[in-house]
């Protein structure tokens, strides 16, 4: 087969989300105040590519000059949006964590619109090379924009992290330092040197590449991966299963990793939606991952500053805490 673009096919599906309203200009803002953050919803418009880079900004409401704090930028699945994944925006935001979610025009919500009978040809255009690349430059772009924003002063530019679900988890790779061969440039390296964490929800590996190691070897900063057992891409022309998740994990030699594969859920089970596995063990599976992801986004930034945060012990234990806490819902855990 023709070399396909090197996400062709691997992306995720997350459905069920709103659609938004564009209003135009380079940065057009709206806010709202909940529980312990504040929700920024961010019109940008990237002029240098012409293209539309909606933004939500979860800001904690302890966030200052005088007190900035760690910001996590979130690339949302394929068919998802900027409003998605708001049970881990949210939550991060009122545990004293900035949360920026980019909206990746062309993979976004839009591609479940119109004709269903081509539903699945949009999807494969969805997950090209092209916009691949384009979401990397989204990221990017939007965080950039916050960095330079009246909100940037409240940002620990020193503690950024980069997160993403499914197709989402691909652009994460790709910021924290997998390198990847374009028809046009050879090998490159799509790196973000402002990124010092990332976390892996359910990350398909990057198609046509050649063996993981030699992709993912160069990421050096730490990695969560988090999936289930039952976390299986299926769309017509690809499958991809926990084993792929896996085998990313363990290609990430360079990385202190930690991995966490749940006995139950499928793919969407980390999106906002509840899933058949019912909603009992939806919102377990939901609440333990993102206390997971907090806890190892604390300890990224305490890493960079040891004095800030708790120190490397008590994170350890904490984490240990977790999975006991958790064990019944685990299929493996692993940390080092």
């Amino acid at each position: 087969m023709k070399r396909r673009a090197f996400i062709s096919h691997a992306a995720g599906i997350a459905t069920g989300v709103a659609a938004f309203a564009f209003a135009g200009g380079a940065a057009r803002a709206n806010a709202s105040v909940s529980a312990g953050h504040r929700v920024v919803d961010l019109d940008l418009f990237d002029g240098n590519r012409r293209r539309a880079v909606p933004a939500r900004l979860y800001l904690p409401l302890q966030a200052s000059p005088a007190r900035p704090v760690p910001l996590v930028v979130f690339s949302h699945g394929l068919g998802g949006s900027r409003m998605g994944y708001r049970y881990l925006g949210s939550h991060w935001a009122d545990e004293g964590i900035a949360s920026l979610h980019p909206q990746h025009m062309g993979s976004d919500s839009s591609v479940w619109q119109g004709n269903p009978l081509i539903l699945v040809q949009r999807l494969q255009s969805a997950a090209q090379e092209s916009e691949a690349l384009a979401r990397v430059l989204d990221l990017r772009f939007a965080l950039d924009q916050v960095l330079a924003s009246e909100n940037a002063q409240s940002i620990d530019a020193s503690s950024i992290a980069v997160a993403g679900h499914s197709y989402g988890a691909n652009t994460a790779m790709l910021v924290a330092g997998a390198r990847v061969a374009t028809p046009d440039a050879g090998m490159t390296d799509l790196r973000d040197h402002r990124i010092r964490a990332a976390i892996l929800i359910s990350a398909p590996p990057l198609v046509g590449q050649g063996p993981a190691e030699q992709v993912l070897g160069s990421v050096n900063i730490p990695t969560l991966h988090v999936t289930s057992v039952e976390d299986t891409i299926n769309i017509p022309g690809y499958r991809s299963t926990v084993e792929d998740r896996i085998a990313i994990f363990h290609a990430m030699r360079g990385s202190r990793r930690t991995l966490a594969v749940f006995n139950a859920g499928g793919h969407s089970i980390f999106t906002d939606r509840t899933t058949r596995a019912g909603p009992d063990i939806s919102t377990r599976v939901k609440s333990a991952t993102r206390e997971l992801c907090t806890l190892f986004l604390r300890q990224a930034a305490a890493n960079g500053h040891p004095t800030a945060l708790q120190g490397a012990g008590e994170q350890g234990h904490a984490l240990g805490q977790w999975q006991l806490r958790h064990k019944d819902l685990l299929d493996r855990f692993v940390s080092g």
